[in-house]
């Protein structure tokens, strides 16, 4: 609520990290100097803080340390920051990759990580310390009347209640003749004694949470409130969507639209998670490129017919897209999948067969290590799907699909997803799936993502689920 005091501690909080970020690597050269002396002039090293410095303030405030920090636990605070070293060590590491600085110590970097972290974390538990501080001795601290009643409000009050340290301090009450009294809260009057209230009582704001019948009762008093210098604020509670994210937001600067999203991307998470796909997808036909020729002979040998299995794909928002893999059946595969309907292990709008007649042996071998879906890698350098997501189903499936279904093809597809590594061939029910996929997109995070990514390997190098 403190937006002008709030712009100067996130100020302040960056000139810190930026100092922390700076003496972390002075520290780590100076350290990995000492023990080897091998390292020679800092500037031959000193460049990749280019990168370093706006990636960890990126990372930073796309994790919400500068605007929450206060809101959260300690532990939390940690986490994030570990977080950002995580993701901020990727992307050094890939830039440096494609600078080709391969003679860059990767025991400095590693010694700036580490101590990075420490000081960081350091600064942050000390200016938490500090805030929670001065805002108990009542510095820096708003009075509030809340006005009006409801779930919302109570949520409100109770959030004000637990948090003592965002130095706000609930005056009292303003209640409407019909609604209960909120527990534990004084009543100053009913609201036709607002202004009066007001003059009073030492206000800083008022914050109203009104039902929709009476929401024009705050035209009322919005006018009379400011021009007695008073700040005013509602809770907006117009429709309940539980699964949406609620947005705010004013359209061509002067049109006022609240905006309920059916996934929680925001614009600055689909940037991270482009680059996050692009790093992979080039190491992933860098890959594909290495075993071409193995993967080509064997297929070829077996199978005469093509090399890869091209197919219409649905991706976000019912966006048509070619597929692309190693191809892993006979040629005639398609042509034979309906005589084998009646073999579908799978309930609902999806197909899958133990010991497929149309899988080839080579196709069994490549299915069993992913080494099939690794032309994929080319579908999201294009951005026609995702390293993570749901599963991009045919033409046919999405045809079949329950009004609810749709929700999974509301993102691009990806590579790998929660459905993969949660024991894809032990869940025989489709309905299952699309719980999974729509789980997957009201929890993201690009946290999330990095850990299937992790798991995923892990179920290729142990062989599981695939087949």
């Amino acid at each position: 609520m403190l937006k002008q005091q709030a712009r100067l501690f996130t100020k302040i909080a960056v000139a810190v990290d930026v100092v922390a970020i700076l003496s972390a690597f002075v520290l780590a050269f100076n350290v990995v100097q000492l023990a080897t002396g091998r390292l020679g002039d800092v500037r031959d090293y000193s460049w990749v803080l280019i990168v370093i410095v706006p990636a960890w303030i990126f990372l930073l405030t796309y994790f919400g340390i500068y605007d929450s920090m206060r809101t959260k636990s300690f532990r939390v605070v940690i986490a994030q920051i570990l977080k950002v070293h995580v993701i901020g060590g990727l992307i050094v590491s890939s830039s440096v990759f494609l600078f080709h600085a391969t003679n860059y110590s990767r025991l400095l970097f590693s010694g700036f990580i580490i101590f990075s972290l420490i000081l960081m974390t350091l600064a942050k538990g000390i200016i938490k310390l500090l805030l929670r501080h001065f805002r108990r001795k009542g510095y820096n601290s708003r009075n509030i009347l809340v006005v009006g009643s409801g779930v919302q409000m109570l949520r409100f009050v109770d959030v004000i209640r637990q948090q003592n340290d965002l130095g706000l301090v609930i005056t009292g009450v303003v209640g409407l003749p019909d609604e209960p009294d909120i527990p534990g809260c004084a009543k100053l009057g009913f609201i036709d004694d607002l202004v009066a209230i007001c003059k009073q009582n030492a206000i800083d704001e008022v914050v109203f949470s009104l039902p929709r019948r009476n929401l024009s009762v705050v035209d009322e008093y919005l006018i009379v409130l400011q021009e007695m210098g008073i700040s005013v604020r509602m809770l907006i509670d117009l429709y309940d969507a539980p699964t949406s994210r609620k947005e705010f937001s004013m359209f061509h600067g002067d049109i006022p639209m609240l905006t309920y999203h059916s996934k929680s991307f925001a614009s600055g998470q689909l940037f991270l998670k482009r680059c996050l796909d692009i790093i992979g997808a080039v190491v992933g036909l860098i890959i594909t490129g290495v075993i071409l020729p193995f993967v080509a002979a064997a297929i070829r040998l077996e199978s005469p017919g093509p090399l890869f299995f091209c197919q219409d794909r649905v991706g976000e928002n019912g966006r048509i897209f070619k597929c692309w893999k190693f191809r892993s059946m006979f040629v005639d595969a398609e042509r034979r999948k309906q005589e084998l309907m009646v073999h579908n292990e799978m309930q609902g709008a999806m197909f899958k067969m133990k010991d497929d007649p149309r899988v080839t042996r080579v196709g069994r071998f490549i299915r069993k290590t992913s080494i099939d879906e690794l032309p994929q890698f080319w579908n999201v350098l294009k951005g026609e799907m995702s390293l993570v997501g749901t599963r991009p189903p045919t033409p046919d499936e999405v045809a079949t699909y329950e009004d609810w279904h749709r929700k999974r093809i509301c993102i691009k597809p990806g590579i790998t997803g929660l459905w993969q590594v949660s024991g894809r061939n032990q869940i025989q029910d489709f309905d299952e799936v699309v719980r999974l996929d729509i789980r997957y997109i009201e929890e993201w995070s690009l946290w999330l993502d990095i850990k299937i990514l992790a798991r995923t390997a892990w179920v290729v190098i142990a062989g599981k689920g695939a087949r």
